[in-house]
């Protein structure tokens, strides 16, 4: 098993335990959030949470659909110097991808010690060029304890919980499934993206694209289209963020370039070897 398999399976099983761990904690706690509540849970994060929505609600005039779609391009716009690092991360990996490549063919044996000497000389090269291949699971870390947080101030908020948006009661999942359709074309479509921008992933990458999209899909049937909404224009936003910020195909122009500037370098030294050789 590769590096990328490893780092894409570790993905997967990160993936799968927090989506589990906020089914899980969605069900603790479902009495009503109030200033007298207690706890550093309920009276420091949910709290001041819903106060925020309803803030937004009450002081310019939006339903509370709107207020969260509003919340949400703020975490987006928020997390967007991350984004932003993020990319240049991936943009490194890229460009140490020659050097990997011969990493790969010096230890191209598949016993413990040439796969231990791989994956430590490849850590060597991506620490010393400030790289953590990890980086990619920070966005998925930050927005599901936010997608927890919304799940409970709409429950425990007696008027979020009973607002609609279009045909859907924000406490209730999608009762026509666009919604959770939706999120599953879109997360699709970002993890694609994505995964364009970075084609050393290979297979693995395109299970890992496969297996979170059908696990938002499954996520969104049976959580409240309040979460959904979040998710949805989440994933639209990052959507845009990927094809401003990371455009793949551009990254692809660029690392073909580069190949093709390199093999005319060295075309160009062996035509020069030929012609010192003539010479003696």
């Amino acid at each position: 098993m590769n590096k990328h398999t490893k780092r894409t399976l570790k993905r997967i099983l990160l993936f799968a335990a927090l989506a589990l761990l906020v089914v899980v904690l969605t069900g603790c706690g479902t009495s009503p959030v109030t200033k007298n509540s207690t706890g550093f849970w309920d009276r420091y994060v949910i709290y001041y949470f819903q106060q925020f929505l309803l803030w937004m609600v009450n002081n310019f005039h939006l339903s509370y659909a709107w207020a969260i779609i509003v919340f949400t391009i703020i975490i987006r716009i928020v997390l967007l110097p991350l984004m932003h690092f993020q990319t240049k991360s991936t943009k490194k990996q890229m460009q140490l991808q020659p050097e990997v490549k011969a990493l790969q063919a010096k230890y191209p044996g598949k016993d413990m010690d040439s796969r231990q000497k791989l994956n430590e000389e490849t850590q060597k090269l991506y620490s010393e060029a400030g790289i953590n291949p990890m980086l990619g699971c920070l966005p998925m870390l930050v927005q599901l304890p936010v997608m927890l947080m919304l799940y409970q101030v709409i429950f425990r908020t007696t008027a979020l919980r009973q607002g609609t948006f279009l045909w859907m009661q924000l406490g209730d999942p999608d009762p026509w499934h666009v919604l959770p359709i939706l999120a599953g074309i879109f997360t699709f479509l970002s993890s694609w993206l994505a995964m364009k921008a970075t084609p050393q992933q290979g297979g693995m990458g395109a299970i890992m694209t496969v297996f979170s999209s059908v696990m938002m899909l499954w996520f969104a049937w049976i959580t409240a289209s309040a979460v959904s909404i979040y998710w949805v224009v989440s994933s639209l936003f990052q959507i845009g963020q990927t094809l401003v910020l990371q455009n793949p195909w551009q990254m692809q122009r660029e690392m073909e370039e580069k190949e093709k500037a390199k093999r005319e370098k060295e075309k160009q030294l062996r035509k020069a070897k030929r012609r010192a050789f003539k010479k003696r």
